[in-house]
């Protein structure tokens, strides 16, 4: 008996895989491809179970594809920019760069250690210059195209990181980084002009069919299509017009005020002819200083102030005040609606507060009447009342004609709208991407030649945390000759959002060391789009987005033909720890590593998978991973007791000369493969599959200890068997066993096939193959109900008929005494199969 030791055999096989380059690969055109990728990873220090988990998720699809006879892109890399890199600079003096190459050591051993089957020769890192180039290189192509650009905005700023925040990176009023509340403040920022696309990336949602439909919904909302009217309310006494934005025009002869987001820029004019200028702003300023996800959510106590103007309502003519209002924001819609308190709630509490008039210009057959009536907005659509020559007509369908009737007074217009902003990309920090911008006096704006690229980051000594962006306090970083006209200009001084890098990385693994080029478009023409794309749901919206699309403008620019990046998607649940998301800072942290020392790569890796289904949570147990161990020493005596006896035989083909036990036999190892073929490639479930393998090395133990000589764990069989199918049966069974497991605990398994005397490792070795005449059931087991309780069992032929069933159920003894005297309702044959008898 040879003893399990697993942690020989990591580092035996590890060390195989790299000597042999065993997962590296080219382009071949005469194999099908799967690029497999998992979400690349923020080298934060020290990887835990809770990160592994989407990498070894990652590597049993990979693995069992490259078996499957396909070409498997399965790369990584590091998201390696980033605030957490120089907030531990500014804590310990540590340079970003050191301490993020340090952490990239560590992290890449683990990932070794864990047997993971990347093709290292393609690792990236996005904090290295010729990666960053083309950043930089992407940027220039927007700028050209006007994708690219710079406004001065009020924009989310954390206090904590010193940095501005995208709309999507403010998590309930705070930084979604450091959780610190948001503030807003008035910069120069670029932007990108993702709203651009609006439309293409919400077409392309109904594509996405391999995706989860939570994450197709929450990508659904983030972009809001809204289709409305754009309709404009004149100041009253010739003092502009303030346009607003509805999607419910039908309502707007209920439009009793209308409400300004406190930065329109109709505000400060209005300051400057109030009574008492001074005042009015210092109202204004408070309403700004406001946290702006809740003036976005309406989570606030809504208040407002009148500015005592007022704004003819275009369809009725009456005049209506303007309020300013603290709940209304100026990037959304107009920064300007037009209030309907009848019909909105918002509107309707803010009426009610401030004893604003209401007006009900829409009613259903059971909704109020009078506004005295109402408790609350009667939001639905109805049969317009009291709204001039609209009355009597039906909403929706009456929106049409008042939007075909403003156009042609000149009054408003048909328009879409979107909740999608453009992304604002500038960041006042050192560890990202310089934004490759030059300013000069006489040239204005003057992106950097492309053959300056890259624009490197300067060494920066020091980190305060304080001040100005980083890159400002480098003289020269900052002063440069401008590229047109020699002249003396100043560098662009703020970084790249991160989100940058990560949105077209995936393409880069297609060709990573290509100088010239952010790849071949060959290259990515062969391996794109991802097959198989993992990672955490937090980034459903964020990174998801933007990489759809980076793909999109790429493939504008000609470098890609498709449109969408991911095929398919799958968010990995979260691993707790006594009821928690484990964390350093909660103190509830699984080393993989310590786990390694004691069980070994295998017994985590399985443990992990056979725990939940990938999608689900798990809650970590050692005692769990302690079951996993034993199986897998269950593996190893079983195999170990049969390799001298079955190593080397061929596949039998079992006919007449097989018994039943050997027939049943063959049944288990080809009903296995079937259901882990399709628990693996086509359901992941992943978890159901190791129950598949657990029950087939039963069923072996079992076959072993009843139909021939000798059991696992007692020694090798010593005395041959009389029957050579017996033995062919349990070679056919063994090898389809060990190629099944070998996704999820590598190397075992292959040290498992080199002791079956196979000549070549299981990297080339062919996933087995089920037979469905043999995977067959001879007689299956079905229930019978009575009213919904099992009253008998029936053991039938497989493939009996519907009508044979009932017959069958019918005429049993025990569902006769349960029918005896009653009427038999109805009797259905369900798959399973299951027969339910319904009497009465």
């Amino acid at each position: 008996m040879t003893a399990y030791k697993p942690q020989q055999l990591d580092a035996k096989w590890q060390q195989h895989w790299t000597e042999h380059r065993v997962f590296e690969v080219v382009e071949d055109p005469a194999r099908p491809k799967f690029y497999c990728l998992e979400m690349f990873a923020y080298p934060s220090g020290h990887a835990h179970v809770g990160h592994v988990r989407n990498y070894i998720i990652g590597d049993v699809m990979a693995r069992m594809k490259r078996m499957r006879g396909f070409n498997v892109l399965h790369p990584f890399g590091w998201d390696a920019f980033g605030l957490p890199a120089e907030n531990a600079a500014i804590k310990t003096g540590t340079h970003p760069e050191k301490s993020t190459f340090d952490n990239i050591a560590h992290m890449k051993g683990q990932l070794q250690r864990l047997g993971i089957s990347y093709a290292w020769s393609r690792e990236i890192a996005t904090c290295l210059p010729e990666y960053y180039k083309f950043n930089q290189w992407i940027f220039l192509k927007m700028l050209e195209r006007g994708i690219a650009y710079r406004k001065r905005s009020t924009v989310n700023w954390c206090p904590s990181c010193l940095t501005v925040l995208a709309n999507e990176q403010v998590v309930d009023g705070a930084c979604w980084r450091c959780g610190s509340a948001i503030e807003t403040r008035d910069l120069d920022q670029w932007f990108f002009r993702i709203t651009e696309y609006a439309d293409q990336l919400l077409a392309g949602l109904d594509t996405l069919t391999g995706w989860p439909e939570k994450v197709v919904v929450m990508q659904r909302n983030w972009i809001g299509r809204s289709e409305g009217a754009r309709i404009r309310f004149s100041v009253a006494d010739g003092d502009g017009d303030i346009e607003i934005f509805t999607t419910r025009l039908d309502t707007v002869y209920g439009a009793t005020f209308v409400l300004l987001a406190p930065e329109h820029p109709l505000v400060d004019r209005f300051a400057d002819q109030s009574g008492d200028p001074a005042g009015f702003r210092a109202r204004v300023a408070a309403f700004r200083s406001l946290d702006r996800e809740a003036r976005r959510t309406g989570t606030i106590e809504k208040e407002g102030f009148d500015t005592l103007r007022t704004a003819v309502n275009p369809f009725t003519g009456e005049r209506v005040p303007i309020w300013i209002a603290n709940f209304v924001l100026a990037e959304y819609g107009t920064g300007a609606i037009m209030a309907v308190p009848a019909h909105d709630q918002r509107d309707f509490e803010f009426a009610r507060k401030y004893s604003l008039p209401i007006r009900i210009v829409v009613r259903t057959p059971s909704g109020a009447s009078s506004p005295v009536q109402l408790t609350e907005a009667a939001a639905s659509y109805g049969r317009l009342v009291d709204s001039g020559p609209y009355s009597g007509q039906e909403a929706p369908a009456v929106i049409a004609r008042m939007i075909a009737d403003a156009e042609a007074r000149g009054i408003g217009r048909g328009e879409v709208q979107y909740r999608l902003r453009d992304w604002g990309i500038s960041r006042q920090r050192y560890w990202g991407t310089p934004i490759p911008v030059i300013y000069c006096p006489k040239d204005g704006v003057v992106g950097v030649p492309y053959e300056q690229l890259p624009v490197e980051l300067p060494k920066v000594a020091a980190f305060t945390g304080r001040g100005d962006s980083p890159l400002a306090q480098v003289p020269e970083f900052v002063n440069v000759a401008c590229p047109r006209c020699g002249g003396a200009a100043r560098r662009e001084t703020d970084t790249m959002d991160t989100f940058v890098d990560s949105s077209w990385y995936f393409l880069r693994f297609t060709d990573p060391h290509d100088a010239e080029r952010p790849f071949r478009r060959e290259a990515a023409a062969y391996w794109m789009p991802v097959d198989f794309y993992s990672g955490g749901v937090e980034h459903a919206i964020l990174h998801l987005l933007y990489s759809r699309f980076f793909t999109r403008f790429l493939r504008d620019e000609g470098l890609v033909a498709f449109d969408e990046p991911f095929k398919r998607l799958l968010t990995q649940g979260m691993v707790l720890k006594s009821g928690a998301v484990m964390s350093k800072s909660k103190g509830n942290v699984v080393d993989p590593d310590d786990m390694l020392r004691q069980y070994g790569a295998d017994a985590l890796r399985l443990y992990v998978m056979f725990v939940a289904p990938p999608e689900k949570e798990v809650e970590w147990s050692d005692a769990g991973l302690e079951g996993s161990f034993r199986f897998l020493v269950r593996v190893w005596r079983l195999v170990d007791h049969w390799a001298e006896t079955v190593g080397g035989e061929g596949v039998p083909v079992c006919g007449d000369e097989c018994g039943e036990a050997e027939r049943a036999m063959r049944r288990k190892t080809h009903d296995t493969i079937r259901r882990v073929t399709q628990d693996v490639e086509e359901r992941m479930h992943l978890n159901t599959a190791v129950s598949s393998l657990m029950e087939l090395v039963n069923d072996l133990y079992a076959f072993s200890e009843t139909t021939v000589h000798g059991a696992p764990g007692r020694g090798a069989a010593t005395e041959a068997p009389e029957r050579p199918q017996t033995v062919a049966v349990i070679r056919e069974a063994l090898g389809a066993l060990i190629r099944m497991l070998s996704p999820f605990a590598p190397h075992t398994a292959e040290e498992l096939w080199s002791m079956l005397d196979e000549p070549e490792g299981l990297s080339k070795a062919m996933w087995p193959v089920f037979d469905p005449d043999v995977a067959k059931a001879a007689e299956v087991v079905v229930p019978v109900q009575v009213n919904g309780k099992v009253r008998a069992r029936l053991t039938v032929a497989a493939g009996t008929s519907d009508e044979a069933l009932r017959d069958a159920a019918l005429a049993d003894p025990a569902i006769a005494a349960h029918t005896a005297g009653r009427t038999v309702r109805r009797v259905v044959v369900a798959k399973g199969p299951l027969v339910s008898v319904v009497v009465s």
